[in-house]
């Protein structure tokens, strides 16, 4: 990240992103901003599904919390154990709903994560593109940093699906919580990049502002206090 800035400040090179990398570009912008919409969608659905199952388990529970004190079970001899067994299915299951929705809102705020980032790309490849103190050769440079970056982002989608997906097959809760933990560690720090770069963006056309009404104008746009 930080030669690519230093590459870009010293605009040291002459190379050109060919028309179709920058189609390709687009094309990459098109699938994250799909892929963000399906999983935050699917993960809604989720989430609301395991919250009116745990509405269900957790009546359930009163249920049988009020049946137990009512009928002191536990000091009942003919309480037997496998009667314990069945209403303990009803405790193991609220517990592993209550943890999967816990997997799925983590997973949310990824996806958000992601989707602020796609429209954090849009405004200030906007901006750049139209910014008239930047050389042609700046802004295919800026170009490609953002393709890397976006590439990054399209792993972490990865991640989320696998997570998600992970649910149908025989994986450890350890495992699961990894591979959320490393989503979201990448994604934010994606995000914390593009902003840094967006931001260096900004201080460089300021720099090269000739008045300050394009001072104020420029600190306006890329949000530079």
């Amino acid at each position: 990240m930080k030669k690519l800035l230093i590459v870009l400040m010293i605009a040291c090179t002459g190379v050109l992103i060919p028309k179709g990398q920058a189609h390709a570009q687009l094309a990459i912008i098109d699938i994250i901003k799909a892929g963000v919409k399906k999983v935050i969608k699917a993960v809604d659905l989720k989430i609301q599904r395991q919250q009116n199952k745990v509405i269900w388990l957790q009546n359930a529970q009163k249920v049988i919390e009020n049946t137990m004190s009512k009928l002191k079970l536990n000091e009942i001899s003919e309480w037997t154990t496998k009667q314990k067994e069945l209403y303990q299915q009803y405790f193991d299951e609220l517990k592993k709903v209550k943890t999967l929705i816990a997997y799925y809102q983590r997973i949310r705020e990824i996806t958000l994560k992601q989707e602020a980032i796609v429209k954090e790309y849009r405004r200030a490849w906007s901006l750049v593109k139209n910014d008239k103190h930047f050389t042609v050769k700046e802004i295919e440079l800026i170009g490609q940093v953002y393709t890397g970056i976006l590439n990054e982002s399209v792993k972490n989608i990865d991640q989320v699906f696998l997570v998600i997906n992970s649910f149908r097959t025989q994986m450890s809760d350890a495992k699961r919580l990894e591979i959320i933990n490393e989503a979201a560690g990448n994604v934010n720090q994606n995000y914390i990049d593009l902003r840094a770069f967006n931001t260096e963006n900004g201080i460089l056309s300021l720099q090269r502002a000739k008045s300050q009404q394009e001072v104020d104008q420029i600190r306006n746009l890329y949000g530079l206090q």
